[in-house]
């Protein structure tokens, strides 16, 4: 029989996902699952968007620029300006989801064999596509002690090599919701600017910034304009997960010339979700107000309740929609497992992703997990109150 190749064997599976079957066994059998394992918002998408796409009288569905429709490019160097990022749209390709973009930045800057450095825990699929592209990850740890808050800048400098050809942010971070300031950013820039590297920003979460703080892009730090490559969705932002429109950004013209050829290769992006990314331009200038005060009280109510239950830490998010909680349990994988196989109070349990899967260093985030405040806060409280139960009567392996 044939076999799959290497690159496919050593392929991680998606933490997020992989316990999938898991839940739909529990639901045929009449089990609730609170889904805290992905970051699916339940908010509703813009009504006027999908209008936009709804009212669309288009005779021929063709393909568009590869680099996507110039109008849309250009509605987003409006929305990149309100954002103090100042672009033309020729510097913005348009990409199937941010997962593309990603993909597009690690396939033009590095060869298999090089190095990148991405401070642990990070967005499970950096892995994916790292490993899909024959790139290493040299992960620099950080601590549910300190919040996640960036490693000190000796140990970037001890991870470089002449293989080093990247570095990776998430910011607001997933899974850990940390958010980097300004201080940090700069460390950053000057570790790049010191060893000539590109540093790939993943800002998919630019809006959900809390407690009065704001989000600053890598594409705003004065003196990068080189190494700054900027990754982004529509995903998280709009409710608009299955769209499957992002952007890859930068300066940086051989970059982008380089870009253009992997873009070319897939053709187009999805021509629907690109109008639906056009009128998410317009929407009010309050529209966030609501959304964010939604995620604010969720945010608030996930981790009061996680805090106050026997031997959990859960640092305070500063972004995006998720936290990451070390439970009193020996493996959080089995312990998730046992969630959907085993367990479950007043009709119902809880899915949560276990943390393992976003580090590359083995053997850590074994007790952590990461959960997604994306549901309402009825369900959160819900979901609570089912971990709580389920901690007590755990008994491990």
């Amino acid at each position: 029989m044939p076999i799959v190749s290497q690159r496919g064997a050593i392929m991680p599976p998606s933490p997020i996902r992989k316990l999938v079957p898991f839940a739909d066994v529990a639901k045929k059998r009449g089990t609730h699952v609170f889904h805290l394992n992905i970051g699916q918002p339940d908010i509703e998408t813009p009504k006027q968007i999908l209008d936009a796409v709804r009212h669309t009288d288009i005779k021929v569905l063709e393909y568009s620029n590869s680099a996507g429709v110039e109008s849309y490019r250009k509605k987003l160097v409006e929305y990149y300006e309100r954002n103090n990022i100042h672009l033309n749209f020729n510097e913005i390709i348009v990409t199937t989801g941010g997962s593309e973009a990603i993909s597009f930045a690690i396939m033009s800057c590095l060869d298999a064999g090089d190095e990148i450095i991405i401070p642990e825990p990070f967005y499970a699929n950096y892995n994916s596509f790292a490993t899909s592209a024959g790139v290493k990850i040299v992960p620099i740890p950080s601590a549910i002690e300190t919040g996640f808050a960036l490693p000190p800048i000796e140990d970037f400098d001890k991870a470089v090599t002449p293989r080093t050809k990247a570095i990776m942010i998430c910011n607001p971070n997933n899974p850990t919701g940390y958010l980097y300031s300004m201080e940090e950013l700069n460390v950053l820039k000057d570790i790049c600017l010191k060893h000539d590297l590109f540093l790939f920003s993943d800002e998919a979460y630019r809006e959900f910034c809390y407690d009065g703080r704001k989000h600053i892009s890598a594409l705003s730090l004065e003196g990068l304009e080189n190494n700054a490559i900027l990754l982004d969705t529509i995903s998280k932002r709009y409710s608009a997960c299955g769209g499957r429109i992002g952007a890859f950004v930068t300066r940086n013209q051989q970059v982008l010339s380089t870009a253009m050829k992997f873009a070319q290769a897939r053709l187009s992006p999805p021509s629907f979700a690109q109008i639906l990314g056009e009128a998410a331009v317009d929407l009010p200038a309050d529209y966030f107000n609501e959304v964010h005060a939604e995620y604010t009280s969720r945010r608030d109510l996930l981790v009061h309740r996680l805090q106050n239950m026997k031997g959990v830490t859960c640092p305070l998010p500063g972004g995006a929609f998720y936290a990451m909680a070390q439970l009193p349990v020996a493996d959080t994988e089995k312990f998730c497992q046992w969630l959907l196989e085993h367990f479950s109070y007043k009709g119902a349990t809880v899915m949560m992703a276990p943390a393992a899967g976003f580090y590359s260093t083995p053997g850590k985030g074994k007790n952590e997990v990461r959960l997604a405040y994306v549901l309402n806060k009825e369900d959160i409280n819900n979901a609570m109150d089912c971990l709580e139960e389920a901690l007590k009567v755990y008994k491990g392996e």
